[in-house]
């Protein structure tokens, strides 16, 4: 898809809605031009930027699978004007989207390796762009551990798919809220406190992760303690976005655009930067 004009949004449908929390919706689309759709792919970790018309644009992580075709998923929290206006969108109603934009997570480079995943909350989506693939190719991994935290049992999003993960016999899966209610048997602590719960070998795991600053901050602290490289620490900057393209300057950390030189980057790359994130 070679020089296609980065600035020109394409008319995408909007063919499915899926409630995940009372807040948070995925939302499948679906490009309008034939052609344009059978050349459309993307790699795990880049993003789309979508808009609303009449309400303006914003920035989503895909959300599903780059091997599957026809359509995309972005996982939206109503938390701003666009977001809102997204969520009140309906299905067969058409939006735009640019893309795809940024950076990837590393996949061909991290085979053989063990992979930990740790989202937590709305940073889940991204990573599922990556552990599906992952899981399409099972046997280019070692094993594959997810641990997965949320606020309370009904802020978790892909409950459907968190059940599938749990029953799965080739990957370890642990979840955890922050707050539990009568329905929840499960482990209550933020996502960190799973880490006493795993055995890793650091030398040959790569970890990854997504989620709030303070989560991402704590994981990636936790993870060095338990021995690993910052080479084989990787995050997203997703929050710092806005244009997409390198020119609004809302993203720039030191000489570093996180949409353009990310919004993926190790934690090695991460300890370059001066300004804190």
């Amino acid at each position: 898809m070679s020089g296609r004009n980065l600035y020109m949004p394409q008319l995408a449908t909007i063919v499915r809605i899926t409630e995940e929390t009372h807040d948070t919706k995925t939302f499948t689309l679906r490009f309008v031009d034939d052609e344009y759709r059978r050349q459309f792919s993307f790699r795990s970790g880049q993003f789309v930027e979508v808009s609303v018309f009449g309400a303006g644009e914003a920035p989503f992580g895909f959300a599903s699978n780059p091997n599957r075709k026809e359509d995309f998923d972005i996982t939206v929290r109503a938390v701003g004007r666009v977001t809102r206006a997204l969520h009140q969108k309906r299905e067969g109603d058409v939006v735009g989207v640019r893309g795809p934009l940024g950076n990837h997570f590393p996949f061909e480079e991290v085979f053989g390796y063990d992979i930990l995943i740790v989202g937590g909350g709305i940073g889940l989506p991204p990573l599922r762009s990556l552990i599906e693939p992952m899981l399409d190719a099972r046997e280019r991994f070692g094993r594959i551990l997810i641990l997965y935290g949320a606020r309370t049992p009904a802020d978790r999003v892909y409950k459907y798919l968190l059940d599938q993960w749990g029953k799965r016999q080739d990957i370890e899966f642990l979840q955890t809220v922050d707050v539990g209610d009568e329905t929840w048997t499960g482990h209550v602590g933020v996502v960190t406190t799973l880490f006493d719960k795993i055995q890793v070998d650091p030398a040959r795991t790569v970890a990854f992760t997504c989620g709030p600053p303070i989560m991402i901050k704590f994981v990636i602290q936790g993870l060095l303690a338990m021995g690993f490289d910052p080479d084989h620490i990787i995050s997203t900057l997703e929050r710092y976005m806005k244009c997409g393209v390198g020119k609004c300057g809302h993203c720039a950390i030191n000489h570093k655009y996180v949409c353009t030189d990310g919004p993926v980057f190790s934690f090695k790359q991460m300890q370059a930067f001066t300004e804190p994130l």
